[in-house]
Order: C-alpha cells, then structure tokens, then sequence
C-alpha cells in the first residue's frame, strides 16, 4: 500500500513537471553571441532605445506562457561606455517600466564581465507582477535576461531552468 502511494505521488510529481505549456528548446542568436533554453517559440524584434544616453539598437527575444514573458534583451554598446552604467540604465528602466521596488539586488561583477541579478515586486496592466531579472556586460555587448508575471504564475523549477540555461558563447 505504501509502494502504491509512493508510486502515485512520484507519478504525479512527474507529470506535472512535464506540462505541456512549456516546451524547452534551445534557442541560439543568430545577432548575439549567446544561447538560452525558452519555454515555447520565441519571436525576435529589434529597435532603436536610448539607454541613459547611449542611443543603442537592441533585439529583444520573447515567449509568453500563461502570461509570464521570458525574454532576452541584448546591445551592442558604442566604444568607451561604461558597461556598469549601463546595466544599473538598463534595471532602472525595468524597475520604472512596471513601478517596481527591489526586492533583492546582486552585483557578481569579475573582472571580464558585469552582472547584476535582482527581483522586483510592481505592477503590470494593473496586476501585481515580479520581474525576475539577469543583466549581463561582456566585450562591449549587454544582456537583459528577464522573467515577468504574476508571482502566482512562476514557478522556482522554470525559473531556475530559465535563467541557469543562458551562456555567452
């Protein structure tokens, strides 16, 4: 009797990390020098933003699943900008887009690369939202990594699935 409950809770534990909603694929830039694994088909735009004061082109790569965005932003930065700078640019737009507070904030920053990761808490088309974010510097290129939903809707397993799969080649 106890084999059988064992075996039905680990059979639905099973199935239900195996949702069909999200369909893992693993996704490579064809303008950036990175790879990610997106929970769905993402479709890809590029647009002119001003970031602070550095007008930049950047391509944004986007899925939605039950109304959670994972996307990944990426720019090429002009000669002599402060990458820093300009992720600390790039999270205070972020954070003002959906009128976020921070909930937490690291700097993981070597000497070859800037990161900051962080979680923020505002509100998206009058919903609560948690944005989830990776901002990434490397040679001259940055990097938005970003979960954004309902705090309901995210799930540890597909963040942590998300956000550890994306790599600068």
């Amino acid at each position: 009797m106890i084999y059988r409950s064992v075996l039905a809770l680990t059979l639905a534990a099973t199935l239900a990390g195996c949702s069909p909603k999200y369909d893992w694929r693993d996704y490579r830039s064809k303008d950036a020098p990175y790879s990610i694994l997106f929970p769905g088909k993402p479709a890809s735009q590029t647009r002119s933003i001003t970031l602070a004061t550095l007008p930049l082109e950047m391509t944004m790569t986007a899925v939605e699943i039950d109304g959670v965005v994972f996307a990944v932003g990426s720019a090429r930065l002009p000669d002599g900008a402060d990458a820093m700078h300009a992720l600390q640019a790039m999270q205070t737009a972020l954070l003002k887009n959906i009128g976020a507070t921070l909930r937490s904030n690291k700097d993981s920053s070597t000497g070859l690369q800037a990161m900051l990761e962080f979680e923020a808490d505002g509100s998206q088309q009058g919903q609560p939202a948690r944005l989830i974010g990776k901002l990434v510097a490397r040679d001259q290129r940055i990097y938005q990594v970003i979960i954004l939903g309902r705090a309901q809707n995210l799930a540890a397993e597909q963040i942590d699935t998300y956000l550890s799969s994306f790599k600068l080649n």
